[in-house]
């Protein structure tokens, strides 16, 4: 292991992660021969598209291998970046929370591997649109239009986790206003993003007043009217103070965040 004879690699993920994967299909373009990553989930593929456009061979199988041939032939491209998911899922939902809200936000990437969120949101109740349907550098792109919705608690199931994993702070909002139980499971990979992500949600959805229950990758919310009032530790965490930023537009007392 670690040695050149060893190369290239056949590397099995033990967690579900596109930065990792990433990060092999990157070092893989300077390797001969094929590489192999063998994913249990399937993850975000923005790598693979793009590497797809410059030129690399690059193919996924039925069970969720990744092969790419190290060493190809690459040409420059112009890449037009959509507009990011993970971003407009603040937007989103605050759309969703604020009676009589409705809005568009343009030219969204609706890659299958990024979109979980929006889908669980549907199922939810939430009125959501794509419009405008298009390919963009091999990317599906779209125009989203949401209105202001009555939601109800649902069951995220694991297997959707790598397709939302960084929206669980902003759905956790959504779920606090939501009627009955919304229960999200997977959340392993939660523990290990910028803070501890999960136990930093729980902290700030029962500081303001929220019921929710945690395990060590589950979380549980029950929905109803926010109080609200507290000052959210964010543990410097981005999408912990946007989330909890949103929440302030529906709670009965204005919500916080440190570290502004």
């Amino acid at each position: 292991e670690g040695t050149r004879d060893a190369m290239p690699i056949i590397y099995d993920m033990p967690v579900a992660s596109a930065q990792v994967k990433s990060a092999i299909l990157l070092a893989a373009l300077n390797t001969p021969g094929k590489t192999a990553i063998i994913e249990k989930e399937p993850t975000r593929d923005h790598s693979e598209r793009m590497l797809k456009a410059f030129g690399a061979e690059v193919e996924r199988s039925s069970n969720n291998v990744i092969t790419i041939v190290g060493q190809p032939t690459l040409t420059a491209q112009n890449i037009d970046v959509p507009a990011d998911p993970s971003s407009a899922a603040f937007l989103a939902v605050a759309a969703l929370l604020v009676p009589k809200s409705e809005i568009t936000i343009k030219n969204v990437c609706i890659n299958p591997h990024r979109i979980g969120l929006f889908t669980t949101l549907k199922e939810m109740g939430a009125d959501i649109k794509f419009t405008n349907k298009r390919d963009v550098c091999g990317e599906p792109v779209a125009d989203i239009k949401i209105k202001h919705s009555k939601l109800k608690g649902v069951i995220v199931p694991p297997e959707r986790a790598p397709s939302m994993i960084d929206e669980y702070p902003i759905l956790s909002v959504a779920a606090s206003v939501a009627s009955g139980k919304t229960v999200m499971k997977g959340l392993k990979e939660l523990r290990v993003k910028e803070s501890d992500r999960l136990k930093t949600i729980y902290d700030g959805l029962v500081a303001n007043g929220v019921k929710a229950k945690m395990g060590d990758d589950w979380l549980e919310v029950t929905g109803g009217k926010i109080v609200g009032g507290a000052v959210v530790k964010t543990h410097l965490d981005h999408r912990i103070a946007m989330s909890f930023l949103v929440m302030g537009l529906a709670s009965e007392k204005p919500i916080s965040v440190d570290d502004g």
